[in-house]
């Protein structure tokens, strides 16, 4: 006597039930939880800083890295993340690994300051007059001065 191995109909029927439900609520999360990229994203302009204002690095630019309660040197320190942002070591990190003098726009550091497009959530982003500034600095020539 030959046994029929075959599955009964009715659960192929019911095995594509839940196949398709799984594929149908893959397919609702997926696209309420993607409407968030389609918004555009609101940028505030950055203001200009006079030609004639001199920035000195270590006087405006290096002083940004370690404030109180926007400490960047919590992890750029030398051990935990590069560029090695504590005083004195700085500018050496910075230029020419991270910073290409005179273009902002084509530096990394300017592309992920805190505010700009960071990689992570630091708990803060630097007010858009303090990435003005690291922005002329890096356009004016990125100079140790």
């Amino acid at each position: 006597m030959e046994i029929n191995k075959r599955k009964p109909r009715s659960f192929k029927i019911i095995r594509m039930r839940k196949l398709c439900s799984v594929l149908l609520m893959t397919g609702l999360s997926l696209g309420m939880y993607s409407c968030y990229y389609d918004q555009e994203q609101a940028v505030t302009p950055l203001p200009e800083i006079p030609a004639d204002q001199p920035i000195s690095f270590v006087n405006d630019i290096e002083p940004l890295f370690s404030r109180p309660g926007r400490d960047c040197t919590a992890c750029h320190n030398g051990s935990v993340q590069n560029p090695d942002l504590r005083e004195g070591n700085s500018y050496n990190a910075l230029v020419p690994n991270f910073v290409t003098p005179g273009d902002a726009e084509g530096s990394a550091f300017y592309q992920h300051v805190p505010g700009n497009n960071h990689p992570f959530d630091v708990g803060f982003t630097l007010p858009v007059d303090e990435i003005a500034l690291i922005k002329s600095w890096i356009d004016r020539g990125a100079e140790n001065n």
